[in-house]
């Protein structure tokens, strides 16, 4: 069984090397405390910037949590994500689906933020119902990081 690629899009008012940056480097910052994986909050969420590199929260104590890994590098306009987080919102490193972000320029001076979310069907039984879960996740992160980075652009513009 195959089940379609979520694919969700957004649109953010800063060039796509800054939406980047923000979206990899900073998602700390724009992801809800309490929305992961660990038992406390995070007091950062760490992609680390090459091709095998961790995806991992870290709280306050300093214990990290697990959320896959760096498949694909390419700044300022992809990258390429092992979502290794199971249905039960666990970290599994046997199973992998893929994140994929996109970062093209579009208007003036934004940039048009796609996410791809595939391999969905090696959540196994209970991928149907996990999915929907996901798109929804999904939805609700894109609007945040969309919010960020709007915030992000008012500062750098003086008028925030």
């Amino acid at each position: 069984m195959t089940i379609a690629p979520i694919v969700k899009t957004v649109a953010v008012k800063t060039s796509p090397a800054t939406a980047f940056d923000l979206f990899t480097q900073r998602m700390g910052a724009w992801w809800p405390k309490g929305g992961t994986l660990a038992k406390t909050p995070h007091a950062e969420i760490v992609m680390e910037p090459f091709e095998g590199g961790r995806w991992f929260e870290r709280d306050a104590s300093g214990a990290e949590t697990q959320w896959g890994r760096v498949l694909t590098w390419v700044p300022p306009s992809r990258v390429l994500l092992a979502w290794q987080i199971d249905c039960d919102w666990g970290f599994n490193p046997d199973l992998v689906t893929e994140v994929e972000l996109t970062f093209e320029p579009s208007g003036e001076g934004g940039t048009l933020v796609t996410l791809t979310h595939r391999n969905l069907e090696r959540f196994g039984a209970d991928a149907a119902r996990h999915v929907e879960r996901l798109s929804n996740g999904w939805s609700v992160r894109l609007a945040g990081f969309a919010d960020y980075a709007g915030q992000h652009a008012a500062v750098e513009a003086g008028v925030g």
